[in-house]
C-alpha cells in the first residue's frame, strides 16, 4: 500500500496532525493495517491478552487504557519519525500488555502462580516483538514502548482500586495536551522549513 493511500483513509503523518490538526489520525491509524501478516500478528496477540484483561478489569478501564496507550504510542512516534506515515494498534496492544503487568505487579504476592506464569508468557511475547521490530525497519517500537509503559501506569493504578481509572485518563489526557503542545512548537519549524524547500 502506498503511503499516500494510508494518508487518504487515516494514517498517522505528523505534517497532517502539527500543520493541519488532524488529531483524529491517532485514532483512526489503530484501526489501519499493513497486510495480512500485520494484522494477523496484532489480532493474535490481543486475543491472548485481551482474554485476561477481559476477566481482570472493568471495560472502562480496558477500553480507556487501550485507546490511551495507542494514542501516546501515535504521539511518540510522531516525536521519533516525524516525516514517516505510520499505522496499526501495536502501541494500544502492547498498553493491555502493560496494564496487565501492571495489575500482576501491584499484586504479585496474592497472585504469585499467576505471576510466575504471566511474567514467563509476557517475557517470551515481548522478546519476539522487540526482535520483529529489530528485523523490520517498518516496525515502530518507540510506539510498542510508550504504549507499554503507559499501559503498565494504567494497570497499576487500576490495580489499587477501580476507581483509579479517572484519575488516571485524567492525568494521561492532561499530559497528552502538554506534550502535543510540545511537539507543535518543536516540530513546526521543520515542517515549514520542508515545505519552503519544495517551492
Amino acid at each position: 500500500m502506498s503511503s499516500q493511500y494510508l494518508l487518504s483513509i487515516g494514517a498517522i503523518f505528523g505534517p497532517s496532525i502539527i500543520i493541519d490538526g488532524e488529531l483524529w489520525r491517532l485514532v483512526t491509524a489503530m484501526f489501519l493495517h499493513g497486510g495480512i501478516e500485520h494484522i494477523a500478528m496484532n489480532m493474535l496477540s490481543l486475543w491472548f491478552v485481551g482474554r485476561v484483561m477481559e476477566s481482570w478489569f472493568d471495560r472502562v478501564s480496558y477500553i480507556s487504557i487501550y485507546f490511551i496507550s495507542g494514542i501516546a504510542g501515535g504521539l511518540i512516534s510522531i516525536y521519533m519519525h516525524p516525516t514517516t506515515v505510520g499505522i496499526g494498534a501495536s502501541g494500544a496492544i502492547f498498553g493491555i500488555f502493560g496494564a496487565l503487568s501492571g495489575m500482576v505487579i501491584v499484586h504479585r504476592r496474592r497472585m504469585e502462580e499467576q505471576f510466575k506464569a504471566f511474567m514467563k508468557e509476557f517475557g517470551i511475547i515481548l522478546f519476539l516483538n522487540l526482535v520483529i521490530g529489530v528485523v523490520f525497519e517498518s516496525v515502530d517500537l518507540s510506539a510498542h514502548i510508550a504504549g507499554l509503559i503507559v499501559g503498565m501506569i494504567g494497570g497499576a493504578m487500576v490495580a489499587k482500586s477501580y476507581k483509579m481509572i479517572w484519575i488516571y485518563i485524567s492525568i494521561m489526557v492532561i499530559s497528552m495536551i502538554l506534550f502535543y503542545n510540545y511537539l507543535y512548537s518543536y516540530l513546526l519549524p521543520l515542517y515549514m522549513s520542508l515545505a519552503n524547500a519544495q517551492f
